[in-house]
């Protein structure tokens, strides 16, 4: 995983595409997951930006541990940039969304108009990786459906312009992914977060490795959702497996354990947030 490389073409157009859209926007709301606010933001954001002021979101709070997003905020703020987080599901909160691109372009709409300038609508860039809940934030922004949603990378395929308010815009942008994951910590972490397509990374490997942080981490998550608990230190991996087959009734195959269906049981559970609350970044 640590020197996974793969860039779509229509990632590589896309990344070409809002190059050029940066020239034309007056901020940047570029869409972090709360639940890994460091490996979801994409580093190529940094290269296009072209020192355009920036807003940081995170998104889905409400499936991320709540402290850890506390401190991802505090964090990001301290680097410079404006940052907050939402809960996509609660729809009142996307007006401290505008409010806040408003409040840090108030000196420059304020100083075009001192030039003489026609009053005009603030244009906003949205971007993000795949699966960071991008089209559900640009619909409730918009309070209408003009993006489309799903629970899974690569739904947005094209750009386009949004009117949201008489006075600001959105450029939505499909979800862009980087050329190379040199970390293995970043690669598994953009896994978790459901924003590769599975057929990609081995997800035999990647359940050791969610279940092994999550039984450091988060233990009673483990406990609430499978009644299930265990020791690192024992050879737990075969015996973990036939307990959740066992407590989610998942049927054998010719007497053995259906190790598929495990698996995507408990990623489907991650994903939907049915395991419970919580962050893959300390």
């Amino acid at each position: 995983m640590a020197q996974l490389q793969w860039f779509p073409g229509h990632m590589a157009k896309a990344r070409r595409e809002m190059s050029e859209r940066v020239k034309w926007v007056d901020i940047i709301i570029e869409l972090v997951y709360a639940r890994a606010p460091y490996s979801s933001k994409n580093p190529m954001i940094d290269e296009i930006a072209n020192n355009k002021p920036r807003l940081v979101v995170l998104t889905k709070s409400d499936m991320a541990d709540e402290e850890r997003t506390k401190e991802w905020v505090e964090y990001y703020q301290s680097l410079g940039y404006e940052a907050m987080d939402v809960n996509l599901k609660r729809f009142k909160e996307y007006n401290r969304i505008i409010n806040q691109c408003r409040r840090v372009l108030k000196d420059k709409m304020l100083k075009e108009q001192q030039r003489g300038m026609k009053p005009r609508a603030i244009r906003a860039l949205v971007v993000g990786i795949p699966n960071v809940g991008k089209s559900t934030f640009i619909n409730a922004l918009a309070s209408k459906k003009v993006a489309v949603t799903g629970n899974k990378p690569g739904v947005t395929k094209a750009q386009q312009l949004i009117r949201v308010a008489k006075d600001f815009e959105l450029f939505d942008t499909p979800g862009v992914l980087w050329p190379k994951f040199e970390e293995e910590r970043i690669a598994r972490n953009i896994a978790f977060l459901g924003s590769i397509k599975q057929t990609i990374l081995p997800l035999d490997d990647l359940f050791i490795e969610a279940m092994k942080y999550l039984n450091v981490h988060y233990p009673k998550l483990l406990e609430d959702r499978y009644q299930l608990s265990f020791d690192l230190e024992s050879d737990w991996i075969l015996s973990v497996f036939e307990h959740i087959a066992k407590v989610r009734a998942i049927k054998k195959i010719r007497g053995e354990t259906d190790y598929d269906r495990v698996i995507e049981i408990f990623f489907n559970d991650i994903f939907d947030g049915s395991i419970g609350r919580l962050s893959w970044e300390d």
